[in-house]
């Protein structure tokens, strides 16, 4: 059974504490992750995690890239750490646990400070992804959401106008896809158009879904609460680089 997860924002442990409620509690053998992007691809919170406390993912995890990673350095951060997790490619599709999964990381762009550079879905990668056989694919993985498809903006951005990335339509007209899966906006969300049912996920520590055979899928809720915050991750919070909309109240700046 594949889990999905999202937005983990540096906080990889988040990823194990969850498929232990899920094969403790709920009894699931998990024998794969995905995660949707803004995974915390970040050099000095990666060496602390794996290298420093030797800790490693539970299962096999694959991942594609949100708008929160280090895209100057992916190429060579996601070869440094290759023995920890599996980085998917924009506008490459993966067999995995029997499924063909094209991936799409990225987003649409918002402002300086929230699309960070390296993060916008182009054009070219759309192309890219249109090139591909429409029956080569079975199932979408995003950071973002497709147009239309009713997710609400959070609070307080609904100056960057609709949700969704652009040309999203173009992906669904094209492949038909079974099943969509798409994190970023942190939202619990289920839409059907057609064939296609559009599935986001809220971040990782609210929750994640399982994907079982036959495209079975559940959503599973499960809150986990952050520890209290440091001085420099209350930084990094109000940049929204880590535990974007998680923080405690008294984590709050």
């Amino acid at each position: 059974m594949i889990m999905i997860v999202s937005d983990t924002h540096c906080y990889y442990d988040m990823v194990n504490r969850q498929i232990n409620y899920a094969e403790n509690v709920l009894g699931h053998e998990i024998t794969s992750v995905i995660h949707l992007g803004d995974f915390g691809l970040f050099d000095s919170w990666l060496k602390d995690y794996f290298i420093k406390q030797k800790k490693t993912f539970l299962r096999p995890l694959y991942f594609i890239d949100g708008n929160h990673e280090d895209f100057m350095h992916l190429p060579n951060l996601v070869k440094k750490f290759s023995s920890y997790f599996t980085y998917l490619p924009r506008a490459t599709v993966h067999e995995i646990e029997g499924y063909r999964f094209l991936a799409l990381g990225g987003a649409a762009y918002m402002d300086s400070m929230i699309t960070e550079r390296g993060a916008v879905i182009t054009d070219q990668q759309i192309n890219q992804c249109l090139a591909i056989p429409a029956n080569e694919v079975d199932l979408i993985i995003s950071h973002d959401c497709p147009t239309g498809i009713g997710v609400p903006n959070t609070p307080g951005m609904e100056h960057f106008g609709s949700t969704g990335f652009p040309r999203s339509n173009e992906l669904a007209i094209h492949f038909k896809p079974k099943k969509w899966f798409f994190g970023h906006h942190h939202k619990w969300h289920y839409h059907i158009d057609g064939e296609t049912e559009y599935l986001g996920l809220s971040g990782v520590w609210k929750g994640f879904g399982l994907l079982d055979k036959d495209y079975k899928y559940t959503m599973v809720s499960n809150i986990i609460d952050f520890d209290e915050a440091s001085m420099i991750e209350k930084l990094l919070m109000k940049l929204k680089i880590i535990r974007p909309g998680a923080a405690k109240k008294k984590d709050s700046i």
